[in-house]
């Protein structure tokens, strides 16, 4: 208790688990001291975190997180095997975490937080790394310029460099290097990020974040904006000596003092099990999606013409329409309220919901859904 309470603190995770990571995050958001200023940095193994106000189904091609449930989709290079997805506390978009890529969270008193000035503090870092063409740009993001050196600008402006190009020129975008969210209390601000130093997974990323369900589905929520992302090809253990001496430095070196290690033997604290197993459950991963739609009505050669409105991932209404015929089948009483992410065979499920499907029907829906919403 004593350490929470200090003005200066400075922990790193010996843990790949990020389940246990953002427990432990969340923990240190509600225990530290009002005043005072947290680092807390650690890595992941693969995981897909989607912001508190996502859509798992809009965001996430959930058929590649675990091949033992549904059938494996082929990607080249081929697919990871189990990918952890969380749901994390704070909001933004989606993220996918591996050991190439450095997790950084500040926390201090809301008073003192910007969406920029911790964003500032790693493109400082960064920069101390040589990495020069970084900067903080307009969406809260750090990329790289990807032009020709151009001009001299002042190496302390974190928001521009000499390799930044107009819009009309026809050199390469900068690529994303780090997204960031935050989450506010009353006394106290988180804002944490990614930052990608050497991904082995920057091919199969896409994969994962691209949904096939995305063009039938009209939902609620925030949705993520996709990026060119690139590594920055930097030491991970160089990183975070750069991270720690910035933050340093932005909040008293004076004060300071050296970094302590987490991890596993976290989990015996009540009140960080409590959290863990909060994001573990199914529940909470899935019936925090706000309402959403989906549809096929825009697929003309579809006979069935098929509506599911899903709110807080339950079952809430739906129709068939046979394109041929005036009349419609709801969705069955029995089936409203039944959870989404319990579904793990629409061949099964559908004649449940919906009366009168003939075989071709069942099986021509039921594909289309295994595929859209598995």
């Amino acid at each position: 208790l004593d350490r929470l309470a200090q003005p200066v603190q400075l922990y790193i995770s010996t843990s790949r688990d990020p389940y246990l990571n953002l427990s432990i995050e969340h923990y240190l958001l509600q225990k530290t001291a009002p005043e005072s200023a947290v680092l807390f940095l650690y890595l992941n193994r693969p995981s897909i975190i989607i912001g508190r106000n996502q859509n798992p189904w809009l965001e996430v091609n959930l058929a590649l997180l675990n091949p033992a449930r549904h059938h494996k989709l082929e990607t080249e290079p081929p697919g990871l095997g189990a990918v952890d997805l969380v749901r994390r506390r704070s909001g933004g978009g989606t993220v996918f975490h591996d050991e190439g890529n450095v997790n950084w969270t500040v926390i201090c008193h809301s008073k003192d937080f910007t969406r920029d000035k911790h964003a500032e503090m790693v493109v400082r870092a960064l920069r101390s790394c040589g990495v020069d063409r970084s900067r903080v740009n307009e969406r809260h993001d750090i990329v790289l310029d990807q032009g020709e050196r151009l001009n001299h600008v002042d190496s302390n402006d974190t928001h521009k460099t000499a390799y930044m190009v107009g819009e009309e020129s026809s050199a390469p975008r900068p690529l994303k290097v780090s997204g960031s969210a935050y989450k506010l209390t009353r006394q106290r601000a988180l804002h944490h990020g990614t930052c990608l130093l050497s991904s082995p997974n920057l091919n199969v990323i896409p994969d994962y974040l691209h949904s096939p369900a995305k063009p039938f589905i009209a939902a609620r929520g925030v949705e993520s904006v996709s990026s060119p992302v690139g590594n920055i090809l930097l030491d991970n253990e160089q990183f975070v000596r750069s991270v720690q001496e910035q933050f340093g430095s932005m909040y008293g070196p004076d004060r300071s003092s050296a970094s302590v290690e987490v991890g596993e033997d976290w989990k015996d604290d009540s009140s960080i099990m409590k959290g863990y197993r909060e994001l573990q459950s199914l529940d909470w991963t899935y019936l925090q999606t706000p309402q959403f739609t989906i549809s096929n009505s825009a697929d003309t050669s579809a006979q069935l013409a098929l509506e599911l409105t899903v709110r807080n991932g339950l079952l809430h209404s739906g129709a068939i329409m046979r394109r041929h015929e005036a009349r419609q089948t709801a969705l069955s009483d029995r089936s409203r309220g039944g959870k989404l992410h319990d579904i793990s065979s629409w061949r099964e499920a559908l004649p449940a919901m919906f009366s009168g499907l003939d075989r071709d029907e069942l099986e021509r829906l039921s594909t289309w859904l295994q595929q859209m919403l598995p």
